[in-house]
């Protein structure tokens, strides 16, 4: 059996798409649909769908909603397929998985199995980024409001921009540093093309650690574009360290953004590592 999990409320895709992707999903034999209608659902199904012995689940949302389903995952042999229909689909666009429902509907039905790597930030598992200071912020800020959407995202980003400080870190009980943000990448970029570590490889066994250092406003724009132009590790500003477990000292309550879920820091250590070709995934 073929479980499918979908989030209807990712992305920003009107309800006549909706109807019409649920008709083609329930026209699949042998296939059971689950839509979600809460936070942490998709995990709770992916659970039941396992039980069930699914022999493939197929994500039909964002990277939070690929996040939920995966973390269940990692610990069978089923494979996980992704419908990226969220905001930034980083996970999705890393794989070169298409974006149109049908292309990606098909290499989920049919595509071939690959192991990718999982990272783990204080036992929760992560497989695009997790990070702290700025992007975080902007996570959180994005969370908050109502809209959906990259343009939304764009939004949260400029207005965080005029309001941000930088935050203050200890590595592996180091000194104190401040920095504008500090990015735990396993895939290569956040989502909607957002390169934060162009080089990363889900299958090398590492992860990479991105800092970015404090600057100005006229800075960021630099930044920005050399974000989405795939340079960013040609800065100054910036450093890129491939890593396999680090410490991070930092503040309990603030904000840190998981494969773009935001959250909040829960004690004042965060602890980084990594699962070597934990999940399986269809591409």
């Amino acid at each position: 059996m073929i479980h499918f999990i979908y989030n209807p409320n990712a992305g920003i895709q009107n309800e006549a798409q909706k109807k019409q992707w649920l008709a083609s999903l329930h026209a699949i034999p042998n296939a059971v649909i689950w839509e979600t209608t809460k936070p942490l659902e998709a995990k709770e199904f992916a659970k039941k769908a396992i039980e069930q012995k699914a022999s493939r689940i197929i994500a039909i949302g964002g990277d939070g909603t690929v996040n939920e389903i995966g973390s269940v995952l990692t610990a069978t042999t089923t494979p996980l397929g992704i419908i990226p229909m969220g905001s930034g689909n980083g996970l999705a666009r890393h794989l070169q998985l298409p974006l149109q429902f049908d292309k990606a509907l098909a290499i989920a039905l049919s595509g071939k199995e690959t192991a990718i790597d999982v990272g783990i930030i204080n036992d929760r598992k992560f497989f695009c980024t997790t990070g702290i200071g700025f992007d975080a912020a902007v996570a959180s800020r994005f969370a908050k409001g109502s809209d959906r959407g990259f343009m939304s995202y764009v939004k949260s980003t400029l207005y965080t921009l005029f309001h941000y400080r930088p935050i203050e870190i200890s590595i592996n009980g180091g000194p104190l540093e401040k920095v504008f943000s500090l990015t735990i990448a396993n895939a290569n970029q956040f989502g909607s093309n957002a390169y934060i570590s162009p080089y990363s490889d889900l299958q090398d066994a590492h992860l990479e650690m991105v800092t970015i250092q404090p600057h100005s406003i006229l800075k960021a724009t630099t930044l920005t574009i050399r974000l989405f132009n795939k340079t960013i590790h040609a800065s100054k500003k910036v450093s890129i360290r491939s890593i396999q477990h680090i410490s991070i000292q930092y503040k309990k309550g603030m904000p840190i953004h998981v494969d773009g879920e935001s959250l909040e820091t829960a004690i004042d250590n965060l602890v980084v590592s990594i699962e070597p070709q934990a999940l399986l995934v269809i591409v």
